[in-house]
Parts: C-alpha cells; sequence; structure tokens
C-alpha cells in the first residue's frame, strides 16, 4: 500500500528543485521504480515532485559537434527506436531494446533507468540491511545467485539493475546534473558510487539535485558496438550478465575502446582487464580467447553464483567474435 505524500507538478527545473530539498521529497518522473519503492517500503515519501511538466527534459537532438543529447524524459522506447542511436550507437540501442518489457519500455525514462534504485531482495524486502542504514549485508551468507561478483568491498553485493547505464559508459557519455549550485557534466563513469565509497548511496546526486539529460559524444569512425544481455529463460528480467562494448577498429587492430559488465557489479563494471588485452590487437581468435580469460581473474563470486564467471568469459568471447566478423 501507497503512503500518504502531497503531489506537486512545477512547471519549471528551478521549481522543481526547490521541492526537492525540502524533507522527504521524491522526484517523479515515469515512475516505474519510485512507487514500487513507496508501495514496498524501500523508503518513505512526503511530497512527491513529479517532473513530467518540463518539456525541455524531452527530447532526442544531435548536438553542435555531431553528438546527441537524450533529455532525462526520453522513454526507453523512444531511445531504442530513435535513428541516429541505431545509426551511430547501436549498442545503446540494443541496451534499452533488453529493459523489461514493452509496457515498462513505453513508460520509463532513460533518466529513471539510471538512477534506479538496487533489486536486490533483501534491501527491496523487511530487512534492515547495511544499504537501509543497518549493519549487515545479508546476501553475503544468504541467497546471493543474482548478486555481485566484482566491487562489493566486502559491504554490499547488489548488481547495478540498468541495461543501459552499461552502454552509456562504454560510449563515455555525460551526464548533466542541475540542482541550487547550478548545473555539473558528470562522466557516467564517475556518477555511481561503489560501496567502500558510500554504502548507501547508488550516484553522486546530492539533495535537490536531478538528472536532466545525457550527452553522447561525437562517434569515432570505425567504431562498433553491441549489448549482450543473458537472463533467465528469456523472461523479462534482470541481467544473469552482460556485457557493452564500444570498440574502434582501423587496419584490422582495435585501436581503442570500452568493454562494460553488466550483472556483475554494484556499478557499471567497466573491464580494463579486458581492454588492455584487445588494445592494439587483432580480434583473433587467439586474442579473443585471453580476453575473455582476464575478464574474470580477479572474480570474487559468493556461494551461489559462481556459474557467473563461464558465463562471463562466454558471452564476451562470443561478442567479441561478433565486433570481429562486424
Amino acid at each position: 500500500m501507497l503512503p500518504n505524500f502531497k503531489y506537486v507538478r512545477p512547471g519549471s527545473v528551478e521549481e522543481a528543485i526547490d521541492h526537492l530539498t525540502s524533507e522527504g521529497a521524491r522526484v517523479h518522473a515515469g515512475g516505474t521504480d519510485l512507487l514500487g519503492c513507496l508501495r514496498d517500503n524501500v523508503f518513505g515519501a512526503l511530497k512527491v515532485v513529479s517532473i513530467n511538466a518540463l518539456d525541455d527534459l524531452r527530447g532526442i537532438r544531435q548536438t553542435p559537434d555531431r553528438g546527441v543529447r537524450i533529455g532525462a524524459l526520453a522513454t526507453i522506447t523512444q531511445v531504442e527506436n530513435h535513428e541516429l542511436i541505431n545509426e551511430r550507437y547501436k549498442g545503446l540501442a540494443m541496451g534499452a531494446s533488453e529493459v523489461a518489457s514493452p509496457q515498462l519500455r513505453n513508460q520509463g525514462t532513460i533518466g529513471g533507468n539510471i538512477c534506479q534504485k538496487p533489486r536486490c531482495w533483501y534491501y527491496r524486502g523487511e530487512f534492515h540491511c547495511i544499504r537501509k542504514g543497518g549493519n549487515l549485508c545479508y546476501a553475503f551468507g544468504g541467497e546471493n545467485q543474482f548478486h555481485c561478483i566484482f566491487g562489493s568491498d566486502k559491504k554490499c553485493c547488489i548488481v547495478h539493475p540498468s541495461d543501459i547505464a552499461p552502454a552509456l559508459v562504454a560510449f563515455d557519455a555525460r551526464v548533466r546534473v542541475s540542482g541550487h549550485k547550478g548545473d555539473r557534466l558528470v562522466p557516467i563513469e564517475k556518477f555511481y558510487v561503489l560501496p567502500g565509497e558510500d554504502v548507501e548511496r547508488e550516484t553522486v546526486l546530492e539533495a535537490g539535485e536531478i538528472v536532466t539529460e545525457i550527452i553522447l559524444p561525437p562517434i569515432i569512425e570505425g567504431t562498433r558496438s553491441s549489448y549482450r544481455k543473458v537472463r533467465a529463460r528469456r523472461s523479462w528480467d534482470f541481467a544473469l550478465a552482460g556485457v557493452a562494448l564500444a570498440l574502434v577498429l582501423k587496419g584490422g587492430k582495435v585501436e581503442s575502446g570500452r568493454v562494460v559488465l553488466s550483472g556483475a557489479a554494484p556499478v557499471p563494471w567497466r573491464s580494463h582487464t579486458v581492454e588492455k588485452v584487445i588494445i592494439g590487437q587483432k580480434l583473433d581468435s587467439k586474442t579473443i580467447t585471453r580476453a575473455a580469460e582476464t575478464a574474470v581473474h580477479n572474480a570474487e563470486p559468493l556461494a551461489k553464483n559462481s556459474y557467473k564467471i563461464p558465463l562471463f568469459k562466454a558471452i564476451i568471447e562470443e561478442e567479441l567474435t561478433k565486433i570481429a566478423i562486424g
């Protein structure tokens, strides 16, 4: 059952920020995550601030430098189907297509998707876990088959739930954040917070701040990209394992690129180890096999999720092979 709260619908970003600085205020965009959290009593709300009247936060368009600007209120479906995204940032369109169900993609926004709360059943359940201010991450000794194999810092072993965020990290996107102190552009790789930095936060957003847009840099000639997601029974579910690739191939070799894992860590997990193996090399079978093996060298699986090790190796090998073939 939803708690009682005040509902406001500001007409400007500045007005929204003013409302969001009040105690117990929560921002509402698509609402697909917020309403679930309120219903499940993950957190409360004294005021819900809807930003849906802010048309400046909508739309997808090319920037003067031939990058792309995506408004925070652009729906997942709009990202999935947009011509510019599909033409230049295919991996992002693929990631968007893997989000939840068609109904949720029609309602959910890109801003909400990259800011969504963890899906850990302890966090979402009636447990005062460490992420909710308690002293213990129950997943370490409990049901952890869907939890992380990297980045827990021995504090919290959630996995980041977004399929879009890994692709954005692969493309080196930036997030525009607006608040009382003005706007700031945050590289999306720096937008997320590991448990060792602050176990009760997922992002760098401060009180009263909202995401207003995501900016993709101009695509580099020779870029090939993809997103691969593995989930149980092909159901509309979150990733057991996934990988976003954005690689620049020139002269038959990988000149530069990023490899980002999903379903692996509390944040979209950039695999610098794989990047070191493939950059400057041809994507032949030997390099690809070595890259897949390297991807899981420092993994720390839990009691019930060691299956993720061969799963990540397999999807990385398969996706690098597809990129190599073109």
